[in-house]
């Protein structure tokens, strides 16, 4: 699944470029969407961003695309890979600027891990 959001001038830190921390939280919203919608009903928590690296610094007014696809599915446990992409203003094309995982756990009312129900979506991932 993809979304896409425009960095404004409040998304800048003080070099004038994105803020790690609004990217981050970005991820972590989107890809929480995406398992939300994958898994109805559960209750999901994330666990861990895997390999936090960024690639190349974004511009304001770049239009950045999160492609999110499941990796892998345990008992309690879902992965995503997600990329991000930046469309940098006047530019034809995209460039990766950012690469990780999410996990997240499948949570009960107490906050005690839950098995996550099998869905159609995994039965092709290994």
């Amino acid at each position: 699944m993809d979304n896409f959001t425009i960095v404004r001038p409040e998304h800048l830190n003080h070099h004038g470029y994105l803020f790690g921390g609004t990217m981050l939280r970005w991820i972590d919203e989107f890809s929480w969407l995406v398992a939300s919608r994958d898994f109805p009903g559960c209750t999901l928590v994330t666990v861990a961003m895997n390999d936090i690296q960024f690639h190349h610094r974004v511009l304001n007014g770049s239009i950045l695309r999160f492609h999110i696809l499941p990796r892998q599915l345990g008992t309690t446990s879902v992965r995503y890979g997600v990329d991000v992409y930046a469309d940098a203003p006047g530019s034809v094309g995209e460039n990766c600027v950012f690469s990780t995982e999410v996990t997240f756990v499948g949570v009960d009312r107490q906050g005690k891990k839950q098995a996550l129900p099998r869905v159609e979506r995994f039965a092709s991932q290994g």
